[in-house]
């Protein structure tokens, strides 16, 4: 049995969601998310709760059951609240700016790095050194960090690179004389 979908989704004040048969549709103020989920699962609204059963015993309803009740939580949360993911740019000559709708990084390249942002994500660069991606989607906004942070990862030796913020990077020994 399934710990995490045999709790019930809170919706809170502010988001409306509706469920017909088995897409899930949530509008609030940050926007709207859609998630279409397999017919092993059976959604419903109940006393403003959204309710996630599987649709027969087998062992792939069992399996899509947690997965559509936590997406159906990050979409409530997602269009209510919002998610953020900060990275830190450690490097001598490493930075960051937000131009237009492209990101540009320079990142120890001869070149700059220009990442167009997606639409329904916003980067917010506080700092040369510290960026924040933030939007409705998890998913998204998952992808997006991963992507910046793919265009140079942290180093073991300096720690040069992209990071998430409290991310720990295991530091190597040099080499020795």
């Amino acid at each position: 049995m399934s710990r995490v979908g045999k709790h019930p989704v809170e919706v809170p004040s502010g988001v409306d969601v509706s469920v017909e048969g088995i897409v899930v549709r949530a509008k609030g103020k940050l926007g709207e998310l859609t998630f279409k989920a397999t017919d092993d699962v059976r959604i419903s609204m109940d006393d403003g709760k959204v309710v996630v059963k599987p649709a027969n015993d087998g062992k792939a309803a069992h399996s899509m059951w947690g997965t559509a009740r936590a997406r159906v939580q990050a979409m409530v949360t997602g269009v209510s609240e919002g998610f953020t993911k900060e990275l830190e740019i450690n490097g001598v000559g490493y930075r960051a700016a937000v131009q237009g709708d492209n990101l540009s990084l320079q990142l120890g390249f001869s070149h700059d790095v220009n990442y167009p942002i997606p639409e329904g994500i916003s980067i917010k660069c506080a700092k040369p050194t510290s960026l924040t991606v933030s939007g409705a989607d998890k998913q998204k906004v998952g992808q997006v960090a991963a992507e910046i942070r793919a265009f140079r990862p942290p180093e073991p030796y300096k720690g040069k690179g992209v990071k998430y913020v409290g991310e720990y990077i295991l530091r190597k020994e040099g080499k020795k004389k």
